[in-house]
């Protein structure tokens, strides 16, 4: 027979006073006892872990289910982008052309993240037009330049493509490389050598540079430039055309050796062709005036914007200035009437007047003079410039051709009015000393 009866004492197992309960076995008159208390404690913290337990559980599997579909949402959405950026037109061009395939490369958008801090907004180097560009590290301790544009023109991509390919294979020292891309993001993702010294822009316009551009440096920006342009021209497989060349969109390095970037906007065309027939693109002060009204961009179109630098390095002053008076607001127009004028010392660089040979300087003056006329046929070809350039730092008599100094070279001139206004054209001639007989002095190209 087994009966019970509660008591109440201290509990030795939780030393405190718990209910008791006896039972009593009268046939072997062995008692047993144990606490009530922890026993009725207990369930319910079983029960609440259990229940935490579970719950944390389902926790945890609702996150894991939730980074397994955004993970294969951002696959999709990425497969989505390549195809339409035109990754698989690249990878086709790229595997049928094993120059391309060594030189090309397609970043995936999680190493170029990681280069660029996810686009640290301190990384920025510059912003344009055509987007913003980031300094970043590749995994393998290189140095780059991020270029993120800012929209992508769908009926545009096989062209887009197509540059890549060919700007992968330029090999120029003074053409900055593109070392591949990234098709996988919302827009396009360009990865370019990292230039450390800045601009040509900079260079020129900021008095408190740590490095002026002396006479000498001066000469060979232009002649680096030139050259660049000519390969791009006429000694690449196809001929490429910049469209944009400005002093900003040329840097320099730690050896002031000049590079041309931003290809942004360039075009190749074959070989049989003479003009791109295009919407009018181009910066303002530099924009070939022959192209903004006939929308026809030829390799000239280039030579113009380029004359538009050699007077920026030659006069220390930018493209357009609204201090000067309406007509000469151009700065290619302000050069032009002063050197008719015979006033071109007044306005050019004092570095320029310290440093540079008179001679000199009237020759790389006069070349200019000669990129910015108004018909680009008139123009000499990039070739010419950089054959002449080399003649000025060699301190050589300029090139000759039949004409000479004894006539007057003549070029018409636009005279830049308000955006929303119609430009106005004139016809100015530099009249250069006549020269006799026993001392000829050649043009330095074609007459004008």
């Amino acid at each position: 027979m087994l009966f019970g009866v509660l008591v109440v004492k201290e509990c030795a197992n939780c030393l405190k006073t718990c209910d008791y309960r006896y039972i009593i076995d009268n046939q072997s008159y062995h008692i047993e006892y144990y606490c009530i208390t922890k026993d009725r404690l207990s369930r319910p913290l079983i029960l609440g872990f259990s229940i935490g337990g579970g719950s944390l559980l389902l926790l945890l599997g609702s996150f894991g289910l939730y980074k397994v579909v955004k993970k294969k949402k951002e696959i999709r959405l990425k497969k989505r982008f390549f195809k339409r950026n035109g990754g698989l037109l690249l990878e086709q061009q790229i595997s049928s052309d094993k120059v391309a395939v060594e030189k090309t490369k397609i970043f995936t958008s999680k190493e170029l993240e990681k280069a660029t801090d996810n686009f640290n907004l301190d990384r920025i180097l510059g912003q344009g037009g055509q987007g913003t560009v980031y300094k970043g590290m590749l995994t393998d301790g290189r140095i780059v330049a991020v270029k993120k544009s800012k929209i992508v023109d769908e009926s545009q991509i096989e062209h887009f493509i197509n540059e890549i390919v060919i700007l992968s294979q330029i090999s120029h020292r003074n053409v900055v490389g593109l070392l591949g891309c990234c098709l996988e993001t919302e827009v396009p993702l360009l990865v370019y050598e990292f230039i450390s010294n800045g601009t040509l822009f900079q260079h020129i316009h900021n008095q408190d540079s740590d490095f002026p551009l002396s006479w000498k440096m001066r000469l060979q920006i232009a002649i680096e430039v030139a050259g660049a342009l000519a390969y791009l021209h006429s000694a690449c497989s196809i001929p490429i055309y910049h469209r944009d060349i400005k002093s900003t969109n040329i840097l320099l390095d730690d050896k002031h050796r000049a590079k041309v970037s931003d290809f942004g906007t360039s075009r190749s065309i074959s070989i049989e062709q003479t003009h791109l027939t295009t919407l009018v693109h181009g910066t303002f002060g530099y924009l070939d005036p022959e192209y903004f009204q006939s929308s026809q961009f030829t390799e000239k179109s280039d030579v113009y914007s380029f004359g538009v630098v050699l007077v920026e390095l030659l006069t220390g002053q930018k493209p357009i200035c609204s201090t000067r008076s309406q007509e000469e607001k151009s700065l290619a127009t302000h050069f032009i009437l002063s050197l008719q004028e015979s006033r071109l010392f007044d306005i050019l660089d004092a570095g320029v007047v310290k440093e540079g040979e008179k001679e000199e300087i009237m020759a790389l003056a006069y070349l200019a003079y000669q990129c910015l006329n108004l018909s680009g046929r008139k123009r000499p070809t990039m070739k010419e410039i950089t054959m002449e350039l080399e003649h000025i730092r060699m301190s050589l008599p300029p090139l000759k051709v039949e004409q000479n100094f004894e006539e007057n070279a003549c070029i018409e001139m636009e005279i830049i009015g308000p955006l929303d206004s119609t430009s106005s054209f004139r016809r100015s001639c530099l009249n250069y000393p006549k020269a006799s007989s026993s001392d000829e002095q050649p043009l330095l190209f074609n007459a004008l």
